[in-house]
C-alpha cells in the first residue's frame, strides 16, 4: 500500500505540483495536504522543490522552501515557524545501517528550529536537530546537532560564532 501511495504522489508531484506557477503557493500547499503533509499558514514552497514523502512533513507557519530544495522525508522532517530552507538545500531523513551486511534503511527524523536559516546548498543529515534561530551557512554539511543561535559553516559545519540578533 505504501508503494502505491508513493507512486501516486510521484505522479501528482510531476503533473500538478511542479508545473504550477511560481507564486501558486496555496495550490502547492493544498496538493501536499492531500498527501498528509501538516502545513502551517503562509508556507511558501517553490514548484521546483522536491518532496519525497509529504505525509512525513510537519511545517510551521511562515516557512519558505526555496527552489530545488530537497526534503528527502523518509523519516519525519519538522520545520519550525519562520524558518527558511534556501535553494538547493538538502534535508536527508534517511540513511542505511552500514554496520550490517543487510544495510537496512534507517529513517532518523530531522528538526529545524523556529526562525532558523538553512542557506543555499547546505546538507542536513539524518537525525540532526538545528536549533531555533541557528544559521547553517551555504554548502555546509551538518551531521551533528546545531545549538540555538549558532552560526555554522563549512564542509564539516564548524562552529563559527553565536548568532547575535540586531532587532
Amino acid at each position: 500500500m505504501d508503494n502505491l501511495k508513493r507512486a501516486l504522489w510521484m505522479f501528482t508531484r510531476t503533473v500538478l505540483f511542479r508545473p504550477s506557477f511560481h507564486n501558486w503557493y496555496g495550490w502547492r500547499r493544498m496538493v501536499l495536504c492531500w498527501f498528509g503533509a501538516k502545513l502551517g499558514q503562509d508556507v511558501r514552497i517553490r514548484p521546483t522543490a522536491l518532496v519525497e514523502i509529504p505525509w512525513n512533513l510537519n511545517i510551521g507557519d511562515h516557512v519558505i522552501i526555496g527552489d530545488y530544495a530537497i526534503l528527502y522525508s523518509l523519516g519525519t522532517i519538522t520545520i519550525g515557524r519562520g524558518a527558511i530552507i534556501s535553494q538547493y538545500a538538502h534535508l536527508c531523513a534517511g540513511t542505511h545501517d552500514y554496520t550490517t551486511r543487510h544495510f537496512p534503511l534507517l529513517k532518523p527524523p530531522i528538526v529545524i528550529g523556529e526562525e532558523a536559516w538553512i542557506a543555499a546548498d547546505a546538507f542536513i543529515g539524518p537525525g540532526v536537530t538545528v536549533g531555533d534561530r541557528a544559521v547553517v551557512g551555504a554548502r555546509a554539511t551538518v551531521v551533528k546537532d546545531v545549538l540555538p543561535d549558532q552560526v555554522v559553516i563549512g564542509p564539516a559545519a564548524t562552529f563559527l560564532k553565536p548568532r547575535e540578533l540586531r532587532d
